[in-house]
């Protein structure tokens, strides 16, 4: 948690320069739930307020899928190339896999060969984490430009027999470019708390160390969400205006002078009382669960999206964002709008540019592999006394000079 007058230690800020958003086509809504377990769809808009949500289909799309499509919009919003982003974090409670990051997936997608790249877990606070880490890294003078994606695909640990979850939670990405600049704007402020005290109230006890994947772990259902559904209400409620409320004034302002807040999309209800207790007007808050559900930590970079597209966000207004999740933890962030809303218009050259750019980072990723798998295959074992482990030893020396020399 960074306050507000070391922010500027150095002269630079962290400002969102791009935004971008991809989800499924499938939509699955109440009516469609009510016919597959004992639920209405009055039972679950008076209760959530979802009327729908999104679910991928098949195996050609997945959380990398939808955070690469996600992060591509992004980057052309911030007339970012590829080449010029220094980090990637993707905030998810499901990755793609164990390992590899899904972080590493983006990158070789979009070419980002210069950016490290990782995973980070922090429920669905998962994205104020990550763009709290962006702005540090940006702030410090490490990185210029920061790639942070939310990207979710719950239905595949959503237990689709049990109401009380299935009807809460839907797939989406969302993803944010935060760039240096030299003006006080970006993100002023942060606040960042866990209890790992609740952490069984709302969990997948299955696939992990302490449960691995075993044929009882699959029959009982352990690799599905757990919720105890009254117990995270009751601390959302809590938490969401008290976290709003901290980072808010560490930035200087006071809650009834926000502009706008940008809530995790999880429950209209939690919302309305978060507004209550703040004592500002609901209309302050942006919500577009209804039709999305609860897409967990794409849900804030969804919906700022969505924000700034329905003409929600001018420059100068003073924003947080605030979400609570799995963990259990909280998060928000206090940023002063700092881009010009409309962007510039994206040349028609960049707009032609940019699928043949996507093509040659595809390109280029086959091409290493194909190089790598061909290398190996000629090149004698590290280590090994003859001539092939000799080519490869003097081979391995001329590429490491060749991409030192390359780096100058």
């Amino acid at each position: 948690m960074i306050p507000p007058s070391k922010t500027s230690a150095n002269g630079r800020y962290a400002q969102i320069t791009g935004w971008g958003m991809s989800v499924p086509e499938k939509v699955l809504t109440n009516a469609d739930l009510a016919r597959v377990v004992d639920t209405t769809d009055e039972w679950i808009v008076s209760r959530t307020g979802i009327k729908e949500r999104r679910v991928v289909a098949g195996e050609r799309e997945s959380t990398a899928t939808l955070a690469i499509r996600a992060a591509r919009e992004a980057l052309l919003v911030a007339q970012v190339l590829p080449a010029q982003i220094d980090l990637i974090i993707v905030a998810t409670a499901t990755p793609e896999y164990a390992f590899p990051a899904t972080a590493s997936l983006v990158q070789d997608a979009l070419g980002a060969s210069a950016a490290g790249a990782f995973d980070l877990s922090a429920g669905c606070s998962g994205f104020i984490y990550a763009l709290s880490v962006a702005a540090s890294a940006v702030r410090s003078g490490s990185a210029d430009h920061v790639l942070v994606v939310g990207s979710e695909t719950l239905s595949r640990i959503t237990d689709w027999t049990d109401r009380n979850t299935c009807v809460l939670f839907g797939d989406g990405a969302g993803a944010v470019v935060v760039s240096a600049c030299n003006e006080r704007c970006g993100v002023l402020a942060t606040e960042l708390g866990s209890d790992g005290s609740g952490g069984d109230l709302l969990i997948v006890p299955g696939g992990g160390s302490h449960r691995p994947a075993c044929h009882e772990s699959v029959s009982d259902g352990s690799h599905f969400i757990k919720m105890n559904g009254r117990e995270v209400f009751r601390f959302a409620t809590t938490v969401v205006p008290r976290a709003t409320e901290a980072v808010a004034r560490k930035a200087g302002w006071k809650a009834d002078e926000l502009d706008i807040i940008i809530p995790h999309q999880a429950n209209v209800r939690i919302i309305e009382s978060a507004a209550k207790r703040l004592s500002v007007p609901v209309d302050k808050f942006f919500v577009n669960l209804e039709r999305y559900g609860n897409t967990s930590a794409a849900s804030i970079p969804i919906a700022l999206t969505e924000a700034i597209r329905a003409g929600r966000v001018k420059p100068g207004d003073r924003m947080v964002m605030v979400g609570f999740g799995a963990g259990l933890t909280w998060a928000a962030a206090a940023l002063e709008w700092g881009v010009p809303i409309p962007t510039r218009p994206l040349p028609w050259w960049r707009r032609l540019f940019s699928p043949v750019l996507w093509l040659f980072a595809g390109l280029r990723s086959v091409s290493i592999r194909t190089e790598r798998r061909v290398y190996n295959q000629i090149m004698g074992p590290v280590g090994k006394d003859d001539w092939r482990g000799h080519l490869r030893r003097h081979t391995d020396t001329l590429r490491r000079r060749v991409r030192a020399w390359l780096k100058r």
